[in-house]
């Protein structure tokens, strides 16, 4: 049990309630279902949510989605700013997900930039893409479940939640840059992950493989080809992948300079010389 709510410290409740609230938050990890804890007290899950409800009333739980409860930690004076970390609400809510974008380029120290926003990455369909929830903010990103690889195990607490490795989150970045913010910080990161212990050759072109984007090809090669020109085989990898036709270096860009080479449309600042 979370050391936090041990039985001495559950008061405000009566015995019989202590009990199973000791019960559930012992059984959970981090997050509590309807049917979670009528599992556990053996009860129906009508009458699980109803217990759910009172001791959300009583302070002990918060509501953070319709059927989903967090422990409130005793600290908490602000119901609505208790997420201690975010990640765990996304594995239990978007499922089967992976934290990834910007977020993931955070926890690989691939940039030096905050984001406050914890992007998603889900197989689920999702109605609202940047949802609140009691204080922490996300973002959500629609994939196919076949695209689910690349990814890490991270234990948050009781919780184990997938990140893009640093190689498939560069591969994400490329494919939209929007994931990381846009052109100047992903080409940021970019130059980050070559100088790291991370650079993959190997796994960029896998990953680009399995994911069938013939302009993550044209990206990935001139921005190596501008970055790490050494890298000729890479290169050479990327340019015979290409898709067909004139893409944009960055979709959300104005952009008037054609290369030629990468079927590139680029804004001023990065025409080739």
């Amino acid at each position: 049990m979370h050391p936090k709510y041990t039985m001495a410290r559950l008061s405000g409740l009566g015995k019989l309630d202590r009990e199973q609230l000791a019960a559930v938050i012992r059984g959970t990890k981090d997050s509590i279902s309807v049917s979670e804890a009528a599992e556990i007290l053996q009860v129906s899950p009508s009458r699980a949510s109803m217990k759910l409800s009172r001791w959300t009333n009583k302070g002990w739980l918060a509501r953070v989605q319709r059927g989903v409860y967090i422990p409130v930690p005793l600290e908490s004076r602000n119901l609505d700013n208790i997420l201690e970390d975010p990640w765990v609400i996304a594995e239990r809510l978007y499922s089967p997900c992976y934290i990834g974008g910007w977020s993931a380029v955070e926890h690989w120290d691939l940039t030096e930039q905050i984001f406050r926003t914890t992007f998603v990455m889900t197989a689920r369909k999702i109605r609202n893409t940047t949802p609140e929830i009691k204080g922490s903010q996300f973002q959500i990103r629609r994939i196919q479940k076949r695209t689910l690889f690349g990814l890490k195990p991270v234990w948050r607490g009781q919780t184990k939640v997938m990140v893009s490795d640093p190689s498939r989150t560069m591969i994400d970045l490329l494919v939209d840059p929007s994931l990381g913010g846009g052109l100047r910080p992903v080409s940021d990161v970019l130059q980050n992950y070559i100088k790291s212990e991370y650079m993959n050759p190997e796994l960029l072109l896998d990953y680009s493989q399995r994911l069938g984007k013939g302009v993550v090809y044209k990206r990935l090669g001139f921005l190596m080809e501008r970055f790490a020109p050494n890298e000729i085989t890479l290169i050479n990898v990327c340019l015979n992948n290409m898709s067909k036709g004139n893409s944009k270096l960055d979709p959300k860009l104005t952009a008037d300079n054609l290369i030629t080479k990468w079927r590139l449309w680029v804004p001023e600042s990065w025409k080739e010389a």
